[in-house]
């Protein structure tokens, strides 16, 4: 029976550790404190509170594992923080996990493409933010250790979704002279893209592009929930905020990870809106 560790058991990694115990994995969880672990208590799987940044902590645990899961958030911190949670975190896990296959989540913002175009694992990753050339970074140095990179679009599924929680409180504003390209992925879908990945015979030093089939614009994304929704459109305006996942504007194709078998539950904005994201918000 394989053993992982999931290294960050928060929103997405709580769901990959729920699909690796349903297939028979023996799965143990690390969250950052004690109170993440404590709501965890319930689990058919141990978690234990480790910071992946502290490397005496990582080397003072017991076990060994078949593989790795390093998907730790940063909790939308700064340039620091991420280089202590992705870079460092990394470092101490591949240290101690020396004979395991290391999966790191990283993120589809280290596309910097302005264009609108289409791209791929083989397209140029050129950040421009200190947060994404650390993400890069990472990625190298899991890719030298023979470990796989999952680049994650934008993140949501039940009770998480940026954009619906703008529209829903009236921040958010339609900028026509930035009505640049959505990409995201569904929660559950990253799971299941993260147990494909693993379960089968594992290909080292691969990237990986997790994003649902249609990249939709912005404006696109709040016209259909005003009309879903029976609201107003939000303000046009000029954006005034600067985004937290950077400026860049493309269109991430998901085609590599389609050959290996994933097929998305959730393929457009529309399919996870109508069948997860609202009937799980308490907003709504």
């Amino acid at each position: 029976m394989p053993r992982i560790l999931i290294a960050g058991c928060g929103y997405v990694g709580q769901a990959a550790a729920d699909l690796f115990h349903e297939a028979g994995w023996t799965v143990e969880g690390w969250t950052c404190s004690p109170e993440s672990a404590g709501l965890l208590v319930g689990k058919h799987y141990p978690v234990y509170a480790v910071d992946i940044t502290d490397r005496a902590r990582v080397n003072g645990r017991a076990g060994t594992f078949d593989a790795v899961i390093h998907c730790a958030s940063s909790g939308g911190g700064n340039a620091d923080t991420y280089r202590q949670i992705y870079l460092n975190g990394a470092s101490n896990l591949l240290d101690r996990f020396g004979g395991s296959i290391v999966v790191f989540t990283s993120s589809t913002s280290v596309y910097a493409q302005t264009d609108g175009s289409w791209v791929t694992e083989e397209s140029e990753t050129k950040p421009t933010r200190e947060t994404g050339r650390t993400l890069l970074e990472t990625e190298n140095l899991v890719l030298v250790h023979d470990g796989i990179v999952a680049r994650l679009a934008g993140i949501y599924g039940p009770g998480r979704s940026a954009l619906l929680s703008k529209f829903l409180s009236g921040e958010a504003t339609v900028d026509p002279e930035s009505d640049r390209f959505i990409n995201q992925v569904h929660r559950d879908d990253i799971a299941a893209a993260l147990f494909l990945l693993l379960d089968r015979q594992p290909q080292a030093k691969q990237i990986y592009n997790v994003v649902d089939d249609q990249p939709i614009r912005q404006s696109g994304c709040y016209r259909w929930l005003a009309e879903r929704l029976n609201c107003p459109l939000p303000r046009v305006g000029k954006l005034t905020v600067q985004r937290k996942r950077g400026e860049s504007n493309k269109r991430v194709s998901n085609a590599k990870l389609r050959t290996i078998g994933w097929t998305p539950r959730y393929p457009t904005f529309a399919d996870a809106m109508e069948k997860s994201v609202l009937p799980s918000f308490s907003q709504f």
